[in-house]
């Protein structure tokens, strides 16, 4: 019993001495970025390799707010990431359901369009969806048009219909015979055993939508209605380009996503692993 502590033990030994380096290569980039934030524009570009913060946030911090109102792009990213997240969760979940659990005619080319869009870039989308946002309906420079045209998500409703084909049909079946409503089963029985994959899909939209760039930029031209990612790309202008000022940003548009991550890190890995035992 006690070799077989200590076998477990170096096993575990090992395996954080093989993870530890790796784990290192993907936090100094973090690191170097946050250590770049805190230098002035003429240190970042400094031949000497530096790799401890210096005092210079605050001012990088003070130019990147007067230069663009950051803090007001991270509201509109911070309130728009959300709503966007909250809808394209409900809206993905009650489609993967529909298709998970209904028979219907047609049900089987409804899930091969929705594989296929999946594979088609927004590139070819985009200038017919800015035409249609912008020109048709009259709704540039406003939050429906930042929120409404992204809300549909292939891989949300794929993720969600894995999610409720892989939950035990007679426990549904059970509930319509208790005179249970359909409506009710989805939101009362179906939505919190599909908890985990939920906040894993919601991470995964929170992300896409906070860094979401082109769309942002395309349908709004007010600099009252910037996203935090448009604003930071302001700062490259022509002549001038204020580093210290990108990195400044760079390290806030990158904490929500990590608090987020850490927030719901245990669904996230219990929603990823569910969905792949099938």
């Amino acid at each position: 019993m006690k070799s077989k502590s200590q076998s477990l033990l170096l096993r575990q030994i090992a395996l954080h001495a093989a993870l530890a380096p790796l784990a290192i290569i993907w936090l100094f980039p973090l690191w170097m970025m946050f250590v770049f934030s805190t230098m002035p524009d003429n240190g970042i570009f400094s031949p000497d390799i530096v790799l401890w913060p210096s005092t210079n946030f605050v001012e990088n911090f003070k130019n990147l707010q007067a230069d663009t109102d950051f803090i007001g792009a991270m509201v509109i990213s911070i309130g728009v990431a959300l709503i966007y997240t909250v809808l394209s969760v409900l809206l993905t979940s009650m489609a993967g359901w529909a298709l998970a659990r209904y028979r219907f005619v047609g049900r089987t080319v409804v899930i091969a369009i929705i594989l296929g869009t999946i594979t088609l870039p927004f590139s070819v989308v985009v200038i017919p969806q800015f035409i249609m946002v912008a020109r048709e309906f009259k709704l540039a420079n406003t939050w429906v048009a930042l929120i409404v045209p992204p809300l549909f998500n292939s891989l949300g409703v794929l993720f969600m219909r894995q999610s409720f084909s892989m939950m035990p049909g007679e426990l549904f079946d059970a509930a319509r015979v208790e005179g249970v409503k359909e409506w009710q089963i989805f939101l009362r029985i179906a939505l919190p055993l599909a908890r985990p994959t939920m906040a894993a899909l919601a991470i995964i939209l929170f992300l896409h939508s906070w860094n979401n760039y082109l769309w942002p930029l395309l349908i709004n031209s007010r600099p009252g209605m910037m996203t935090a990612p448009v604003a930071l790309g302001t700062l490259i202008g022509l002549t001038k380009v204020s580093w210290g000022g990108i990195m400044a940003g760079a390290v806030l548009l990158t904490a929500p996503i990590l608090v987020v991550f850490v927030a719901l890190q245990r669904h996230f890995i219990a929603g990823i692993a569910a969905g792949a035992i099938k």
